[in-house]
């Protein structure tokens, strides 16, 4: 008797988020929260965010160009918007995750905690989470929590089986796609957590669009110079 396929639920976000990605959106959820006085935010006051050490993991060294990246993705994913106020003097920026996943401002702290730092317990996430704003009781947390894990459009959140050594469950976001089975720790040899620097990765069709348009200005260039030649310019 053969048995069914594993029904693979689907992921809130195709394509799932970059690790970038994930840490731009949830730096956005976290100053709204933490400082709206400076929302929406420049790009400068963004890449200092995700740089940031206190309240991340792992720590990320990224520049303008790489923010930049991740902000276009995000505005073609309808999470990010740019906002350009009566008085604004730069280009500024803000999330729309509600606007595509509606959520109480409970469940979206923890979810920008869960992106800015990875899987977390109910209580630790609880206990990051209060630095946004009032949270309810850890009861109310493991509800809030299963309602955002089963969404009937998709999961935005999963409980993680138990590991070895650790004593609660945690939890993690799914906006990055399904889990890694590992997790990654970036260290000197004396035991000092070092940050990840981040370069831009452009997708294989833009890499070869690129290409082709060196090879094309080239040609036009060399057609230039026989031009001049010919002229006794």
């Amino acid at each position: 008797m053969c048995s069914e396929p594993a029904v693979v639920p689907p992921l809130p976000i195709d394509p799932p988020l970059s690790a970038l990605e994930a840490r731009v959106l949830g730096c956005l959820i976290e100053k709204e929260l933490t400082t709206p006085d400076v929302y929406p935010l420049t790009l400068n006051a963004l890449v200092n965010a995700c740089n940031q050490r206190n309240n991340r993991a792992p720590l990320l060294s990224v520049g303008a160009s790489e923010v930049e990246l991740a902000l276009e993705q995000l505005r073609h994913k309808q999470l990010v918007t740019h906002f350009a106020g009566a008085d604004a003097r730069v280009a500024k920026f803000k999330q729309r995750i509600d606007d595509v996943f509606p959520m109480e401002t409970a469940a979206r702290a923890m979810l920008g905690e869960l992106l800015l730092r990875g899987p977390q317990t109910s209580a630790g996430l609880r206990g990051n989470s209060e630095r946004m704003g009032a949270m309810p009781d850890l009861a109310e947390i493991e509800v809030i929590l299963a309602e955002l894990a089963a969404r009937p459009a998709g999961a935005i959140v999963r409980k993680l089986p138990r590991q070895p050594g650790q004593k609660e469950a945690r939890w993690t976001q799914l906006l990055t796609g399904e889990p890694a089975t590992g997790t990654l720790e970036v260290t000197t040899a004396g035991g000092v957590t070092e940050p990840l620097t981040v370069a831009v990765t452009l997708p294989p069709e833009a890499e070869r669009r690129i290409a082709a348009l060196e090879t094309e200005v080239a040609a036009l260039r060399t057609e230039l110079n026989q031009l001049r030649e010919a002229l006794g310019s």
